[in-house]
């Protein structure tokens, strides 16, 4: 009996079916158990942001704000928060200290520094993910820009250098959060241009501050120069792509090549595998967990603050390459003429998707699962019983859907524990199954109302968002710790793959049709993609 998994992501549907498998605990691997301590919710853990290098933005110039790991903890938002703006700003709405809602003009103003205040690290990162839903980003930063000069009077002849002195510093700070976190607004040319105005106003005041505005805005070209790359590499393995079979039907010499041929080692293909996740998941950027499921604001005069798919094309992208991993997999095991061969490449795919389950790659796990779980393979029931499937009864096991995958998640937590604590970059890997981190944060959006009754802002769902979002932004940020193979990564990302209706060609080819409407399709597949009767 096979259960199904079903998730949505924009105009897509992923299925992953899985088999009925052993009630039999995993025998290897870190993450079976979790930590003692591990039910509670996990918290979001972010590396210190270090200020800018030079004399203004010293710690002792700063606010001494902690660590992301220290403000998303499981009682709610950041108790830390300056309740001395709250006195001097109406229209938020806290409870025991807790910012629960606020009306957008007085969260916009809660943004902005003063001498006296800078705002809550927490409050920036959360506010700037989800304040685009009401508010395009370009039109907060002009916001931003006019309040922090009108109320530091920074666009004055005569502006005072002491007063400007105690508040640069937070101006640049906010800044550099923003450029830092939020890189992808900054492909808009008006967000370019306020904060260059905006920077402009802060060095013209002071020599002494030019140097921070250049590096932030050096630091931000180089970010979007390198993200510019990445689309372009992109762009180019996707127009390359070709069906397999149309490959061998023009160039049957073309593929005498498989996956063991390129790579014997199941280990060195889950490190290359890890390699391709890594990459694909530094380039996305945290605002495209909410930019994927954007709607409407019924306050916004009928217009969606983004209709622009590419605002979460890096993610959509990651979403293809779980697909193409599948697909991949799929037509490596069906490939082979022989059962002997078609068997070898499943035991192999065991082994790699048990070596990604140990480094921490889930996503890779799941995705090899997934094809080793289509129909086209599933179906090849002389070439299974060659195979010995306890291993693969672990894995799916570990992956089972049911419970809301409870097993997985345990796995999971147990990961991030282990990344938490990790000396080496090996230990810190935590790849999660996307697809359903992505189906999670869906639902915490559908779940709950962007306003409320009032017309506030819900900002007590976007500190669940934001806590979410920042953990998957600690895992992003993890170096790959194995070297790249000039070989097997190429192969992984460009070689043909099967199309569905190929795979189940291959399929019947290998072993035959088992009733009349397996025969029926056969012949179908057969006229069609090759031209036989």
């Amino acid at each position: 009996m096979l259960a199904m998994h079903i998730v949505r992501c924009g105009s897509k549907t992923h299925i992953f079916k899985l088999r009925a498998s052993s009630e039999k605990d995993s025998p290897f691997g870190p993450f079976t158990e979790p930590r003692e301590g591990a039910d509670r919710k996990e918290e979001a853990h972010f590396p210190t942001r270090q200020p800018i290098s030079g004399d203004p933005l010293t710690q002792e110039n700063m606010p001494q704000t902690p660590p992301f790991a220290a403000m998303f903890d499981s009682s709610g938002y950041n108790r830390n928060l300056y309740q001395a703006k709250e006195d001097s700003c109406g229209g938020l709405y806290y409870h025991e200290n807790n910012l629960l809602s606020g009306s957008l003009e007085a969260l916009i103003q809660h943004l902005v520094p003063t001498v006296d205040y800078y705002p809550d690290r927490t409050y920036i990162f959360t506010f700037l993910l989800s304040s685009r839903l009401f508010v395009h980003p370009y039109e907060l930063m002009a916001k931003v820009c006019h309040l922090c000069i009108e109320q530091q009077r920074l666009d004055e002849p005569t502006a005072d250098k002491n007063r400007l002195r105690k508040i640069a510093p937070k101006i640049l700070q906010l800044l550099t959060e923003w450029t830092e976190t939020f890189p992808y607004d900054f492909r808009d040319e008006r967000m370019m241009r306020n904060l260059k105005e905006l920077a402009h106003q802060i060095a013209s005041g002071d020599e002494m501050y030019r140097k921070n505005v250049q590096q932030i805005i050096q630091n931000l070209i180089r970010k979007l120069a390198s993200l510019s790359q990445y689309e372009e590499v992109l762009a180019k393995i996707n127009a390359s792509s070709t069906d397999r079979l149309t490959v061998l039907k023009t160039k049957p010499q073309a593929i005498q090549r498989d996956i063991i041929t390129v790579c014997s080692d199941p280990y060195m293909l889950a490190q290359q595998l890890t390699h391709i996740e890594l990459e694909r998941l530094n380039y996305i950027g945290p605002q495209e967990f909410v930019q994927a499921f954007v709607q409407k604001d019924p306050l916004d005069n009928d217009k969606s603050c983004y209709g622009d798919r590419k605002k979460a094309r890096n993610l959509e992208a990651y979403v293809e390459w779980f697909n193409r991993l599948s697909y991949l997999v799929a037509t490596e095991i069906c490939m082979p003429v022989k059962k002997k061969h078609r068997a070898r490449m499943i035991e192999y795919f065991i082994d790699v998707a048990r070596e990604c389950f140990n480094i921490g790659n889930f996503n890779s796990l799941m995705a090899i699962i997934s094809g080793m779980n289509m129909s086209p393979v599933s179906r090849l029931k002389k070439t299974w019983s060659k195979v010995k499937t306890a291993k693969f009864d672990i894995l799916e096991h570990q992956m089972d859907p049911s419970s809301n995958f409870y097993n997985y998640r345990t796995a999971l937590r147990g990961a991030a524990q282990r990344s938490l604590t990790a000396h080496s970059n090996r230990e810190k890997i935590v790849i999660p199954f996307f697809s359903l981190l992505i189906k999670d944060i869906y639902f915490l959006n559908e779940g709950c109302a962007n306003r409320l009754p009032n017309g506030h802002v819900n900002f007590e769902k976007f500190w669940e968002l934001a806590k979410q979002v920042s953990e998957f932004m600690t895992w992003k940020q993890v170096e790959c710790p194995f070297e790249r193979d000039r070989k097997i990564l190429p192969y992984l990302l460009t070689v043909p793959v099967f199309s569905e209706d190929a795979l189940y060609l291959a399929s019947y080819e290998s072993e035959g049709p088992e009733n009349h409407i397996e025969k029926d399709r056969w012949k179908t597949l057969r006229s069609t993609l090759l031209g036989r009767v």
